[in-house]
């Protein structure tokens, strides 16, 4: 089992930056895809950014690419998300997920087969 937990969330002013942390705990060997989704109200969930913990390899939506980086610490169990350059519509909750077991290597997909979730944080941007 594994459990995470988002931290860093907040109300920030359009242009403003904030950073995301994703603490995993429990059972966290191997490498695996870990990722950053988002949901606001009225919307279906959308996958963000994803980062293999066996190499650092990441993918990003086109609507963050070049604003927003995902990164893992040195004990690869945790995950950061640094936005800049926010929007408006980045304004969501953010969830951390995380797969189950390994992940063979390769891009890890922006969608499908995350099966850990954390709780969400909210990130509004005031225009």
């Amino acid at each position: 089992q594994v459990q995470l937990v988002e931290s860093g969330g907040g109300s920030v002013e359009a242009g403003g930056s904030l950073r995301l942390s994703c603490a995993a705990s429990g059972y966290t060997s191997g490498n695996t895809c870990m990722a950053w989704f988002r949901q606001a109200p009225g919307k279906e969930r959308e996958a963000v950014a994803t980062i293999y913990t066996g190499g650092g390899r990441t993918l990003y939506a086109d609507s963050v690419k070049g604003r927003f980086t995902i990164s893992l610490g040195n004990a690869k169990n945790t995950v950061y998300l640094q936005m800049n350059s926010l929007k408006s519509e980045d304004t969501a909750t953010y969830y951390c997920a995380r797969m189950w077991g390994s992940f063979g290597g390769g891009w890890c997909p922006l969608g499908q087969g995350y099966y850990y979730w954390g709780q969400g944080t909210q990130v509004t941007i005031s225009s």
